[in-house]
């Protein structure tokens, strides 16, 4: 196969977003918000970047979804008021300048939140202490606190929130949302049997505990115009919990994508290790983007150590549309450039990490790249 004929180098239409290419920035913590959640002008260089190298489109980092307990980490960025939306209006202005769509992820740590500047509160489905510790560098560390469990009316509360949310990242010209529902965060404790205990509508039976996602996809897809994409992530694996696997296998899967297709959601990517791999060890067995392909009947976005082209061909054919990158995408903020030109790739080392999640000085373009941006 040339280059000029690689999968991952053709156009690709998401609803009516008309992408230049099939690759996607994965979302990653960054830490650089002000304090207030407002976006900075470091985090519109940053993301600007990826845009001018050539990425079709671009997932936040997550985003918290109401000013309450959503918070996962120190200096994340929020969507809860206007200064947030000026923000991010600034941000997002950038990115499409140099040509790229831009999805906002809105999350909810729930029992896995990292830090609370005033209070070491969390919430969860079930009262529980999430095994583990928090990460250091996201926060203050140390054991996590024993999670308090949210009553039924919260729950519903929460879900206005998402969409409130998703509605002022419209305002501010996304070009859609993606719910975070994996990695052990508030959703995914919801759908996680042993998280959630519950005995009301929301827990018990695997469709009980989808949906509080069910509800939230819905409830976005309601709160904002139509052709916004509104996606949804989601990984067997937790942050505190790298080996889960879904206990039903392949049975929960279907049920899983084929309930989050049917509530709404535009398209669905999946995390896993290796996107390559079998989804439960099996060999020979599918792929979980296969999966929810199968399933979902939805455009699908595959992570999961994808670094070389050969790596997003093969994930490409076995049913994803398209790759999400992370770690080489900060060694590579042109990786679609090198593809199509065969420059080698920027290994990606720890190095990068060493600071933390923050975003670094070689990794913004330059302000003046930027003439719409003005300084803080």
């Amino acid at each position: 196969m040339t280059l000029k004929n690689l999968t991952v180098l053709s156009d690709y239409k998401l609803g009516h977003l008309k992408l230049r290419n099939r690759v996607v920035l994965a979302p990653m913590t960054r830490a650089s918000a002000d304090s207030d959640g407002r976006p900075t002008e470091r985090m519109a260089r940053y993301y600007a970047s990826f845009a001018a190298g050539d990425f079709a489109m671009l997932i936040t980092e997550s985003v918290y979804m109401d000013d309450k307990l959503s918070k996962g980490s120190i200096n994340m960025p929020g969507m809860t008021n206007e200064s947030h939306i000026q923000g991010w209006k600034r941000l997002i202005d950038a990115v499409h300048a140099k040509g790229a769509h831009i999805i906002v992820q809105l999350a909810h740590a729930g029992a896995l939140s990292q830090w609370y500047r005033d209070q070491d509160v969390t919430v969860a489905p079930s009262s529980y202490k999430p095994e583990g510790e928090r990460v250091l560098a996201y926060g203050q560390g140390g054991e996590y606190p024993a999670a308090t469990e949210l009553t039924t009316k919260e729950i519903q509360e929460l879900v206005s929130d998402f969409a409130k949310a998703a509605s002022n990242a419209q305002k501010a010209g996304a070009d859609g949302i993606e719910i975070h529902v994996g990695k052990g965060f508030l959703h995914d404790q919801f759908l996680t049997e042993y998280t959630n205990s519950r005995k009301d509508q929301y827990g018990g039976s695997l469709e009980n505990r989808l949906r509080f996602i069910v509800e939230t996809v819905q409830a976005v897809k309601k709160s904002t115009e139509e052709g916004f994409v509104v996606g949804v992530e989601i990984s067997q694996y937790k942050m505190n919990n790298f080996g889960f696997k879904w206990p039903n296998r392949e049975a929960d899967a279907k049920i899983i994508f084929e309930s989050i297709a049917n509530a709404g959601a535009d398209y669905i990517h999946v995390t896993d290790y290796v996107a390559k791999d079998p989804a439960f060890g099996e060999i020979g067995g599918p792929t979980l983007a296969a999966l929810a392909k199968a399933y979902g009947k939805i455009p699908v976005i595959v992570n999961g150590s994808i670094v070389t082209k050969e790596d997003a061909e093969q994930v490409l054919q076995e049913g994803g549309d398209m790759i999400s990158i992370a770690r080489t995408a900060l060694a590579n903020h042109d990786w679609p450039i090198k593809v199509r030109e065969g420059s080698p790739l920027n290994p990606f080392t720890g190095e990068m990490l060493a600071d933390g999640p923050t975003i670094k000085d070689y990794e913004m373009l330059n302000a003046s790249e930027l003439p719409q941006i003005k300084p803080e």
